[in-house]
């Protein structure tokens, strides 16, 4: 389902978003879902095919999940149930996703499949046109391009956000700081054949100077990874097959016949991050604001988790049903989440250093880790699903990711994710009678009245809660505010949550 085109008077687009990775381009559909026209513009000719990226977590199934395009993903990809902390393996519970495993996909994948879905929301996309300048006023912002596809060499748009990686020009360009900590490792990454890998190879091996691990994503092929400690390239210097090779060798003893590499890369542990989020009517997600060591591999799937927080604060900005403060609260969200995964990577970058006492640290938190409570507390970390806005109330969903739990809808919806297709806020009344209050925010939030299928619903880290009477649920998922089973509905804070997240009430 896709909104209804607004206006952009005196502009080439409401949006222009700089980079067509992963995070620009799950912006871009979230924007187009509700009615923004959005231009993408990405300084490669063509998508590269690299993919540093390996997987998507549960959160973010889940988040493909509610817009109906998880199927696509899921075709491209294989579930695993295999998940690590610093290499040590961490145990999968049921319980708490319809989706508790990760899905192996390489990020050329994830790229591909997005972009399909941008095309089919009508996404415009610039190939060869790197941001070059950025001149922001209170109407708008001008961005020039050095734009080699032929295409006009400044947009002007109503906002700029800036995607484009670690190295963001947007994020230059508009005077935001990148504070964080120095690389104290270099580390290589390519895909390769390595036909004499012996046959009872598993995953990472730990060696004096580092370590060394080679996934298997597609038969023949061999995702291979060196890290070596105190061992700091600079960023510029060219990387090249035999530095993998070379690598290799130090730690393994031999480089298992490496060859026809497909893409060779660096990275490091250096962990930064934008001071800020949004500098007036410019905005960061992704990699251009925060990078990290890619333990755990989150890095692709915050990223895509930002543009899914930001997308529809920024289409209700655009659309004028909201002031221009509700983007405040996406830097006041999801700059905390950005900054507790630096605290993570930054401890398993620890835990992988070589040596005696980083051996023994490993064993005993290893030992920690076969308590449920501990396990449970890492492995919801890492995938995302215990993250909690603020909210002002009181329930114990208010602020998490809503659970899919089972409904009976008379639409035909058996779940709640599939309420969320359209990208748009609900207000879904398990019995309440909140009906009255909702039509005054009719042409914004979708009623939906339905039963719940089950007495308690499923919640990571606080286990279960009693069936909600009724919810108010973001388009990002989250739960905005939530009536309890034996207690009258406070309809003057259910107003107060509808006019803080989605405007004022429509006068009439």
């Amino acid at each position: 389902m896709r909104g209804i085109d607004v206006g952009h008077s005196g502009t080439d687009a409401d949006v222009v978003i700089a980079g067509a990775g992963p995070t620009g381009l799950t912006l871009a559909c979230e924007l187009r879902l509700a009615g923004v026209d959005v231009v993408v513009v990405e300084r490669l000719a063509e998508p590269s095919g690299e993919s540093r990226a390996g997987g998507l977590h549960s959160r973010t199934l889940e988040v493909l999940d509610q817009r109906g395009v998880l199927d696509r993903f899921l075709a491209a990809g294989e579930l695993q149930p295999v998940g690590h902390f610093s290499g040590l393996y961490l145990e999968f519970d049921e319980f708490e996703s319809r989706h508790p495993y990760p899905l192996m996909i390489l990020q050329s994948a994830v790229e591909r499949i997005l972009e399909e879905w941008a095309g089919e929301l009508g996404v415009r996309i610039r190939r060869s046109c790197a941001v070059t300048g950025v001149d922001q006023d209170a109407s708008g912002v001008t961005v020039a391009l050095d734009a080699s596809d032929g295409g006009p060499a400044t947009l002007r748009a109503g906002h700029l956000v800036g995607c484009d990686g670690g190295r963001s020009t947007v994020r230059r360009l508009a005077g935001i700081g990148f504070p964080g900590t120095e690389a104290t490792m270099t580390a290589l990454i390519g895909d390769v054949e390595l036909p004499d890998l012996p046959e009872d190879y598993v995953w990472i091996r730990r060696r004096a100077g580092g370590d060394y691990s080679a996934i298997a994503f597609e038969p023949g092929w061999h995702r291979v990874i060196t890290s070596e400690y105190d061992r700091v390239v600079d960023r510029d210097e060219p990387v090249t097959f035999e530095q993998l090779r070379d690598s290799l060798v130090r730690l393994a003893g031999s480089d298992f016949g490496m060859r026809n590499p497909r893409w060779i890369s660096r990275f490091n542990d250096a962990a930064r991050q934008a001071d800020r989020y949004r500098s007036g009517r410019v905005l960061l997600a992704g990699d251009a604001a925060h990078i990290h060591f890619p333990a755990g591999g989150q890095g692709l799937n915050m990223g895509v988790q930002d543009a899914v927080n930001l997308g529809w604060k920024l289409a209700a900005v655009v659309r004028g049903t909201a002031p221009e403060g509700l983007l405040d609260t996406y830097h006041d969200e999801r700059h905390p989440v950005g900054e507790r995964v630096l605290h993570n990577t930054r401890a398993q970058s620890a835990l992988a250093r070589p040596g005696a006492q980083t051996d023994a640290l490993r064993e005993v938190f290893g030992s920690l880790m076969v308590f449920d409570d501990v396990n449970r507390l890492l492995r919801t970390m890492l995938n995302a699903l215990d993250v909690r806005y603020p909210a002002d109330c009181g329930h114990p969903l208010a602020g998490r990711r809503v659970p899919d739990a089972d409904i009976k809808e008379a639409g035909g919806a058996t779940r709640v994710y599939e309420l969320l297709h359209a990208g748009r806020p609900v207000l879904l009344d398990l019995g309440a009678g909140v009906a009255a209050v909702a039509g005054d925010w009719s042409d914004r939030v979708d009623l939906v009245e339905a039963h719940g299928e089950d007495d308690a619903w499923p919640v990571p880290v606080i286990d279960e809660v009693p069936t909600p009477t009724a919810l108010l649920i973001r388009p990002d998922g989250h739960v905005a505010w939530a009536s309890g089973p034996g207690e009258p509905v406070d309809t003057v804070a259910l107003r107060g949550a509808l006019t803080t997240w989605f405007g004022a009430a429509r006068r009439g």
